[in-house]
């Protein structure tokens, strides 16, 4: 476990940056994270081999970065709702259905700017065997459904994408209900 201390902390033992990367993790270790919600901003669980609803960090309010990289999340993952976070990293996990996904995060994270999910089947690209009309498609879904994301994966959102992104997708999120259980057919 790595932790950085919150600078001006007056508690030894509080963090605002706390990690459990690379431990082999099958459960999230809630006692030690929920003993920091005072400060908790950053909470990297990545390398990890975690699945479970992670329910009880909706406790965390001060948390705006979540990291779950390299895991097992799927697609119907459940998150608790957090508005105060602004940046999931869920890059190579199970993901495999975006409408079903991108709905969850929509409305469990309605401050997210920055949402990096490469490496999962639902996020086709040239690294894993995607085209490019697929990749072009996915941003357009994904910047449609989440009007305030500024940067997807680790490339900016230009004005010109969501405007083509608006033009691509014009239904509000409710359509994306109706797409549940469906994969986004790439246009030719």
């Amino acid at each position: 476990m790595e932790h950085h201390t919150s600078g001006q902390s007056s508690h030894a033992s509080s963090f605002q940056w706390l990690s459990f990367a690379y431990q082999g993790l099958t459960e999230i270790p809630y006692e030690t994270i929920l003993s920091q919600t005072d400060t908790l901003e950053v909470l990297d669980l990545s390398y990890n081999l975690l699945y479970w609803n992670p329910a009880l960090l909706g406790q965390l309010e001060k948390l705006s970065t979540l990291i779950l990289d390299c895991n097992n999340y799927t697609s119907h993952v459940k998150f608790p709702y957090m508005p105060s976070v602004t940046t999931v990293c869920i890059n190579k996990n199970k993901i495999n259905n975006l409408p079903v996904f991108v709905e969850e995060i929509r409305r469990k994270f309605p401050n997210i700017k920055i949402l990096s999910m490469m490496n999962n089947e639902a996020a086709p690209s040239y690294f894993n065997g995607g085209s490019l009309t697929q990749y072009k498609d996915y941003r357009q879904y994904v910047i449609s459904q989440i009007p305030g994301l500024e940067i997807l994966d680790d490339t900016e959102v230009l004005e010109k994408e969501r405007a083509q992104a608006k033009k691509t997708y014009p239904a509000a999120p409710e359509q994306s209900q109706k797409l549940r259980g469906h994969r986004v057919i790439p246009r030719v």
